[in-house]
């Protein structure tokens, strides 16, 4: 059975946090440091992993950001710092959700579960990939067996969040897509009004695919209801 990893320079945490899932029957590791995660991420496969932001030498978010270039595994922050900008930054690297510390058992549990739903829904979907037809637009190629898409003949790689919100965009090109279904459609959750998530995946998405982000080409954004992919393009 695959394992949940916890990084946490603290050891009564993490010793908390392995307990808390031990008794939900949740197989853990732990870590201390930003360095030794980087290194068992490459070398182990996990369900999901549990990171603390405020940590000495590589903090969390250099943590998350190099784990990210090579693993998509679900990753929940923790932090101490009850502030927007803290969670914002973390969603914009890369990271999946995020918990302020302390934090309510129920509540961490529930984030928890969300997560590990999230990465086998996620397995499940990459085995029926051969469903998806490759998309064509101009100066824009989405290829669903590689997750990337090309601009021109550069591949630009694509994390599956990234992927799976442009695909829904292009495959309803010139539909106005609500907040809600594109949560539901990507996430597989009951949209709970927290918009973070979806602007943090279309913020990097610009990044990579738009010539100029402010001025978005394919994903356009429709106030106060949503997104749409450019019927023009």
């Amino acid at each position: 059975m695959k394992n949940i990893l916890i990084v946490d320079d603290d050891k009564e945490v993490c010793n908390l946090i392995k307990l808390i899932l031990e008794k939900e029957n949740i197989n853990s590791e732990i870590c201390f440091s930003g360095e030794e995660a980087i290194k068992k991420s490459n070398k182990n496969e996990y369900i999901m992993i549990i990171l603390d932001v405020m940590m000495p030498g590589i903090d969390g978010f250099k943590t998350l950001e190099i784990i990210r270039e090579k693993n998509n595994v679900p990753i929940l922050m923790l932090t101490a710092k009850d502030d927007t900008s803290s969670k914002v930054k973390g969603l914009r690297l890369g990271a999946d959700d995020y918990i302020t510390k302390p934090f309510d058992t129920e509540e961490f549990l529930a984030r928890v579960d969300s997560l590990i739903r999230r990465y086998y829904l996620s397995n499940n979907s990459d085995n029926n990939e051969d469903s998806r037809k490759n998309l064509y637009f101009e100066g824009l190629t989405i290829l669903p067996d590689e997750y990337s898409v090309k601009l021109g003949t550069k591949v630009i790689e694509l994390l599956p969040k990234e992927f799976d919100l442009l695909y829904l965009c292009a495959i309803n090109q010139g539909r106005i897509l609500t907040k809600k279904q594109i949560y539901e459609s990507v996430w597989k959750e009951v949209y709970t009004f927290d918009d973070n998530n979806i602007m943090s995946v279309i913020s990097r998405l610009r990044k990579k695919i738009e010539k100029d982000p402010s001025k978005p080409i394919y994903i356009q954004t429709v106030k106060g209801i949503g997104y749409r992919f450019n019927k023009e393009v």
